[in-house]
């Protein structure tokens, strides 16, 4: 059977868009130099508004003349005025109860002196000589020679203060860290440990204060030499404390190795004073002047110095195992 065959097909006509649209092409932006002065890249319709620089290309030129107005140059010289007023009173009224040049001595420190300080606290068997250096200046004009101690940066044997205060805060957070290894931590335990440590060094402070003016002993800066000395106990009781907790597993500062190291750092520390404390407690036999080191009267010179010696040693040893025992204890 053969297909019936039809007309010629019409040819295809493909559409025609009516409406033209066409496609901007993507170009990449012109240098900043050459931007137009009408339309931004930022596709706003409005004319960007070019900021103007100051003359000389410093842009912080209008921030600088603030400081050109009279009523800001007013106020700067009294705040000046003020702060120099203020400093001027605080100074006088602190020199009246601390001396601060004085107290700047002893904190004249460098790190080799810290270590041979402390080393020194905890060995002092062969340590020789024990004297503290001294230095002459002659005063303006030529006047009459001046003598004074070493810092402790230029002399091992100078009493520093940077060690105990160093030594003091030490103990305290090594108490508190211990008491938390513990589970008896409290934020409590901070104030009680440093009042009782600052206690302790008023009272044997003062002990000694009143024994020098019993025993008629003066000595220049005496008084921050008492201070300063009166606070290496605190390097051997924070070696007692650390390494007997370590040996016995956080149950404090007994059992044999405790007590032995309580032993040994009570008896260096005993030494180092006995040592240290005799420029200050017992003055030299001689009849000149030279140095701030007081001098004794050949007259009454032994038995004052067999009344100061007792004294020395007892402040020495059995008041300085004393408190150590104190201050190790858990």
């Amino acid at each position: 059977m053969q297909r019936p065959t039809y007309g010629q097909s019409p040819p295809l006509h493909h559409p025609v868009p009516q409406h033209v649209s066409t496609v901007p092409q993507l170009r990449s932006p012109p240098p900043l130099t050459s931007q137009p002065q009408g339309h931004g890249y930022d596709g706003s319709p409005y004319p960007q508004q070019q900021q103007q620089a100051p003359p000389g290309g410093n842009m912080f030129a209008q921030y600088g003349n603030f400081m050109n107005d009279p009523t800001a140059q007013i106020a700067t010289q009294f705040g000046q005025t003020a702060f120099r007023q203020g400093q001027d009173y605080l100074e006088k009224n602190v020199n009246r109860l601390v001396n601060v040049s004085a107290l700047k001595h002893y904190f004249n420190v460098t790190n080799s002196y810290v270590i041979n300080k402390l080393f020194l606290v905890l060995f002092p068997w062969r340590h020789k000589p024990w004297t503290r250096r001294q230095a002459s200046e002659v005063g303006t004009g030529g006047g009459q020679e001046a003598w004074f101690y070493l810092p402790p940066r230029d002399d091992i044997n100078s009493p520093d203060m940077y060690i105990p205060v160093m030594s003091i805060v030490t103990y305290v957070f090594l108490r508190t860290l211990f008491a938390g290894f513990r589970g008896e931590f409290e934020p409590q335990l901070f104030g009680s440990v440093a009042t009782i440590a600052i206690v302790m060094m008023i009272l044997e402070i003062l002990a000694l204060r009143i024994g020098c003016y019993l025993l008629n002993i003066s000595n220049q800066s005496q008084l921050l030499d008492l201070m300063a000395y009166s606070g290496y106990k605190f390097v051997g009781v924070i070696v007692t404390i650390a390494v007997s907790e370590i040996f016995n597993g956080g149950k404090g500062t007994g059992g044999w190795v405790g007590w032995t190291l309580f032993v040994y750092t009570c008896l260096a520390n005993s030494l180092f004073l006995m040592r240290s404390l005799k420029y200050v407690l017992l003055p030299e036999n001689n009849n000149t002047n030279q140095g701030p080191m007081q001098t004794m009267h050949p007259l009454d010179s032994r038995a004052k110095r067999s009344q100061r010696t007792q004294f020395l040693f007892a402040y020495s040893y059995p008041v300085q195992a004393l408190l150590m025992w104190i201050l190790c204890r858990p």
